[in-house]
């Protein structure tokens, strides 16, 4: 099978396996919604889960796979099976080790780092005292998911994909179940959620065992610290470590000083940052995946003027789909809150406070789009630096941003500041790409942006127009309201290809030739 058939493979497999996380997770914070609402408990409860799931995508999913999966490409590659079978067992046994003193020391600690991450809830004893509860029963969370990522790295390395990617659906079904079934079981029921964060993470580890075993890696105790892949890999993760860390810290800090601000806006802002992710999730990350290899391999081959139409073509492709996208959200924020979440513990009042932070990070969905395809470029050039720097004065510039904002717009203006410094942090790179390789067809960039926003005017509009036909605040009629909103975002999802098409928008043909080949098979 050719390399290009198997990145389609692999991307086409991971596709799915996210589609399908994605909805998984939509109906988790559903359900989470309709049974706890959004208030007391669940501040807590995502204030709690903040803090082992800011060190997942900070060190396990992020530090340890850009470091560990290179590494381990290599020696698989260049030594054989058995080589890189000893590494996956050095690699298991000294992060088992070393994963087994930090959920520790969180667990032990764990009242220090709730009060310094949230001082706000020190107002409210009872609400300090239950997030730290809820800290200590999900710490272990990170133990599991960091030999999860391991275990990813692996897999992905001998061309499985479809394990890892699944994992995360288990997580979100373990949640769902314990939510339902165990919230009973506890004086403080959203304790049943923590305890399904615990489960779902032994449960994602327990998945990938025995496809390791199949794939020829059986895990097994092998002590060896002095091992030289063990050296390079910590030395590849101090870099990764601040770069990833400078990006998830962005998203933090909202949570953070959320918890300064009237109860609910902790889960104002968790609600909104899961809608806005669901575009970002499936789409962005997908171009992203695409266009990296074509730019690495046209930058190893020394051919720039290859990689500036690689870059050029992934963000015009990009502005095709975040602007309508981006319309989308602002438009429907209030009617799909209503209709997914409303019901239960979480009124509409609630609805609309979560739409409103999602109105002010919907602004940022292209921004940070940009960014996820700018970044790789800089990869592509062996340049880690420069994206580091970038994120660090986007992580200033919204940390300066909420504390000026958060006061007149409460947890609105958290979610503008991330918007804000994602607007910046673009800025930055598109002008450091720029004087890096020099032009990369910025008027045709422009160009396109502007015929898809042209087209996205009207879109909206028919949008507007066809959610306007319901009262959103009303209780129940949930087949007429997803019947509604369905078709106004049909209606314009169809005018918004029709001005696309008119205004010559060379994105439009791709897309329509895509669909034709799904359709032929």
């Amino acid at each position: 099978m050719s390399e290009k058939k198997n990145i389609a493979r692999a991307a086409g497999v991971m596709g799915v396996a996210t589609i399908l996380s994605r909805i998984m997770g939509m109906v988790r914070d559903m359900v989470v919604s309709r049974l706890f609402g959004a208030g007391f408990a669940t501040d807590a409860f995502f204030a709690a889960f903040q803090i082992p799931n800011m060190l997942r995508r900070f060190f396990a999913e992020g530090a340890l796979t850009s470091a560990f999966v290179p590494t381990f490409s290599e020696w698989y590659t260049q030594r054989g099976k058995d080589e890189a079978r000893e590494l996956a067992n050095v690699c298991f046994s000294l992060l088992t080790a070393v994963m087994a003193v930090v959920t520790l020391l969180g667990i032990v600690f764990s009242p220090f780092i709730v009060s310094v991450m949230f001082p706000g809830f020190q107002a409210e004893p009872n609400k300090l005292q239950l997030t730290i509860l809820l800290n200590r029963l999900m710490f272990p969370y990170i133990f599991f998911i960091s030999l999860v990522a391991l275990c990813m790295g692996i897999l992905n390395t001998v061309r499985h994909f479809f394990t890892p990617s699944i994992s995360t659906v288990f997580l979100n079904l373990s949640m769902i179940v314990c939510a339902l079934a165990l919230r009973g079981w506890f004086d403080v029921p959203i304790t049943a959620l923590a305890v399904g964060v615990l489960i779902g993470g032994v449960l994602q580890l327990l998945l990938q065992l025995p496809v390791l075993y199949r794939k020829g890696f059986p895990i097994r105790p092998r002590f060896s610290p002095g091992h030289p892949a063990v050296k390079r890999i910590a030395l590849l993760m101090v870099p990764s470590v601040f770069g990833v860390g400078v990006y998830y810290l962005n998203i933090t800090v909202g949570a953070i000083l959320a918890s300064l601000l009237p109860q609910g806006s902790v889960s104002f802002l968790y609600y909104a940052q899961r809608l806005f992710e669901f575009p970002q999730g499936i789409f962005t990350v997908s171009i992203a995946q695409a266009v990296l290899p074509s730019m690495s391999r046209q930058a190893a081959a020394g051919e720039i003027d290859g990689l500036k139409e690689s870059l050029s073509f992934g963000l015009r492709l990009t502005l095709f789909i975040t602007i309508p996208a981006m319309a989308g959200l602002l438009v429907c924020a209030t009617p799909i809150f209503t209709l997914l979440f409303m019901g239960g513990a979480f009124d509409y009042a609630k609805a609309v406070k979560s739409a409103e932070a999602l109105f002010y990070y919907s602004w940022g969905l292209t921004f940070v789009a940009l960014v996820r395809v700018l970044v790789p470029a800089f990869y592509a050039l062996k340049d880690t630096r420069t994206p580091v720097l970038t994120a660090f004065v986007a992580f200033l510039l919204n940390v300066c941003f909420s504390l000026v904002l958060m006061g007149p717009l409460l947890h609105g203006g958290l979610a503008l500041a991330t918007t804000l410094s994602s607007f910046f942090n673009m800025l930055l790179l598109l002008y450091y790409l720029r004087k890096k390789i020099g032009p990369f067809g910025g008027r045709s960039i422009m160009s396109a942006g502007s015929r898809v926003l042209l087209a996205t005017l009207p879109m909206s509009l028919v949008v507007y127009l066809g959610t306007q036909c319901l009262d959103w605040s009303q209780q129940g009629e949930k087949l007429l309201k997803g019947g509604v909103l369905a078709a106004s975002i049909a209606a314009g999802v169809l005018v918004f290809l029709a001005f696309a098409h008119l205004f010559r928008c060379e994105e439009t043909a791709y897309f329509s030739a895509i669909l034709r080949r799904k359709l032929r098979r």
